[in-house]
């Protein structure tokens, strides 16, 4: 099949401008006359929701937590960035193109990656007109620090809480928008399929937490702003309620799923301490501004370190490897996050890791203690040495901290074109739940950028043209599409119910997390591929033989809600070994043994791999078939990554 991304013809700086002018308008009058059903309240739903509100549509708004504040946006810590260039140090829209780019190892559209840039500089404005307390500098103008991939101070930042106060800014946007009525909240409800009429998604069937009750929402357009899959793993960043479920079920209904494979590891987290654990605790990238990384020199001195016979400060400078300073003098610690994490690895591959697991590398503060004095190293990530304490009971302003890589975005997601529209008309997806901006690795800083991007400044004017075309008539919610697509949801949770097996559902749930991260994390082979392949498809027949789902439908069921979500995770887990077999290359984050640079670096088969891989699902235990978007590159010339 043909995949048309819809990008713009014409000069990059100009595509978007003529873009806009060429798509239709619904005039205020008639958008009173059209439903939008917007899944996910984090920052890509939020403003989607809030935006298409003020613009006169009727929304629908659904998240499965308590308030849309619980997103788990709020967990992006470190900043948000945009091209304002306040630092006069050489920033430009073309630059924060060219970074984002190069960042995702030159696996993502041109079109798509510099209208992100473009509309960066409107988001600040946005947020700060909203009341966002970004940081400010003396002059009086909002502060920027630099982050992974890139040679220039472009990201805004409040404190160690960006995503947090970014979020409060959306939602009382989006409260406003309540309380006019030109959006119904719907919490504590989630989304398990799409209703599809003649081709089109024309609403949703959910089910509410609280007790049970399966319902159908009908709507001209269905927006999908459900966040990434990183939980796939098990262990990871993600909140312990992050899933793929919405995604998922669209992609049995007909949407592409592209690029599953791709799977951001971010190098500075909180190491692993054991099986109790159900997730992992990100410290923010924007650490490494004033961090330094650093793994001992030897294994005899890293042994004693594992053994506390001797602490990290009594390590002599010279028994010190300040890795990535060595390795990338020009980027130092601020490489990309994936270039960071498969270092990181490397030192503990070596055995020179750190902490009692030997899986561990040393961010240290000592320099900048020393050069900026402890309270303005407190002043800019106070809240994160407070986090780490009360985590590891170690007192990062004496001890450097333990990091080490652990799951974190992912730059996979639902196809999507130019208009942020899946293969199936009339159903988009926003930020995380999408593939388009990011490649084969997202930079620091940069998801909050397209959540917000997407919401506030692409979906208003995209979603319009669409709507412009099918016009306002009414969906009737009495199709039989609707009644027939909520049978298969209650059939599907009556077998879940009906498992009565031995193991809990977090059982399977770890035990695919150890596949995943074995065979389809930092480092992968065919061999290692080939075998998770056929342990995950084990692992799903015994899920529906043996797992237990305990409880009735009509309650707040956490099992029930579990065991759904990890039987999609399950088949997600294949789709993404498949992605990874089939990508016989090394780029960002996607790192096969097989395919690397004489000094160990990623290694790109541009002439064989430069396309976007677009999954279609065929049926139930079917193989997928693969789609492939050829990315064309006429602006940016494709050359071997270096952060040297």
């Amino acid at each position: 099949m043909s995949l048309d991304a819809k990008i713009p013809q014409g000069p990059l700086a100009e595509k978007w401008s003529k873009h806009k002018f060429n798509l239709k308008l619904v005039n205020p009058a008639n958008k009173r006359k059209y439903d939008v059903i917007v899944v996910g309240t984090g920052l890509a739903g939020a403003s989607a929701a809030a935006s298409l509100a003020e613009l006169g549509y009727n929304v629908k708004a659904f998240c499965f937590q308590d308030s849309p504040r619980r997103a788990h946006s709020i967990a992006a810590q470190g900043g948000i960035n945009a091209a304002k260039n306040y630092q006069n140090d050489g920033d430009s829209v073309y630059r924060l193109f060219y970074d984002t780019i190069k960042g995702g190892d030159y696996r993502a559209r041109e079109g798509n990656v510099y209208r992100l840039a473009e509309v960066s500089v409107n988001i600040i404005d946005q947020c700060v007109a909203q009341g966002v307390p970004f940081a400010r500098e003396y002059g009086g103008l909002l502060d920027n620090r630099s982050f992974g991939g890139s040679q220039v101070s472009r990201t805004f930042y409040a404190r160690g809480q960006t995503g947090q106060q970014l979020l409060l800014g959306a939602y009382s946007a989006l409260n406003r928008q309540i309380h006019l009525g030109k959006v119904k909240m719907y919490t504590r409800t989630e989304m398990l399929d799409v209703v599809t009429i003649d081709g089109e998604a024309k609403g949703i069937v959910t089910r509410n937490l609280i007790n049970g009750t399966i319902e159908t929402h009908a709507g001209h357009a269905v927006l999908l702003c459900t966040g990434g899959y990183g939980n796939v793993f098990y262990l990871s960043t993600n909140a312990m309620g992050s899933n793929v479920t919405a995604a998922w079920r669209a992609h049995k209904r007909g949407a592409f799923f592209a690029n599953p494979c791709y799977t951001q590891i971010h190098p500075t987290c909180i190491p692993v301490t054991g099986d109790h654990q159900s997730k992992l605790t990100l410290m923010s990238e924007s650490l490494r501004n004033d961090g330094r990384v650093w793994a001992p020199k030897t294994k005899e001195i890293a042994q004693k370190l594992r053994k506390k016979e001797i602490t990290a400060d009594q390590v002599k400078e010279d028994d010190r490897d300040y890795f990535l300073e060595r390795k990338y003098p020009s980027f130092g610690n601020l490489v990309p996050r994936d270039v960071a994490s498969r270092n990181a690895k490397e030192m503990a591959d070596e055995g020179r890791g750190v902490g009692a697991s030997g899986f561990a590398v040393f961010l240290d503060f000592a320099d900048a203690i020393h050069r900026l004095g402890k309270d303005a190293v407190a002043a800019k990530y106070g809240n994160l040495f407070d986090m780490y304490y009360q985590i590891t009971d170690e007192d990062p302003y004496k001890q450097p901290m333990r990091i080490y890589p652990a799951v974190h975005y992912t730059m996979g997601g639902l196809w999507v074109d130019y208009n942020l529209s899946t293969n199936v008309p009339g159903l988009y997806a926003l930020g995380e739940c999408n593939f388009s901006d990011h490649g084969a690795n997202r930079l620091g800083a940069s998801a909050l950028m397209q959540g917000l991007a997407d919401g506030y400044f692409v979906i208003p004017y995209t979603l319009g043209d669409y709507l412009a075309t099918i016009g306002p008539k009414p969906v009737d919610i009495k199709h039989p599409a609707f009644e027939k697509t909520k049978q298969e949801v209650i059939e599907k949770i009556n077998k879940l119910l009906s498992l009565k097996g031995t193991k809990t559902v977090d059982d399977y749930h770890r035990h695919l997390g150890h596949i995943m991260w074995e065979y389809c994390g930092m480092a992968r082979t065919e061999e290692g591929l080939t075998k998770a392949k056929g342990l995950i498809r084990d692992l799903k027949a015994d899920f529906w033989k043996n797992v237990i789902v305990v409880g009735e439908n009509e309650e707040v069921n956490s099992s029930l809600e579990k065991a759904g979500r990890v039987a999609d995770f399950i088949e997600l887990g294949e789709l993404m070994v498949d992605d990874a077999l089939a990508r016989r290359e090394s780029c960002g984050g996607h790192f096969r043994l097989e395919s690397q640079t004489p000094e160990g670096e990623a290694l790109r088969d541009d002439e064989n791999f430069a396309y976007v891989a677009a999954w279609e699902y065929t049926g139930d235990n079917q193989p997928e078939k693969l789609n492939k978007e050829v990315l064309d590159f006429e602006f940016v010339h494709l050359t071997q990554r270096s952060y040297k």
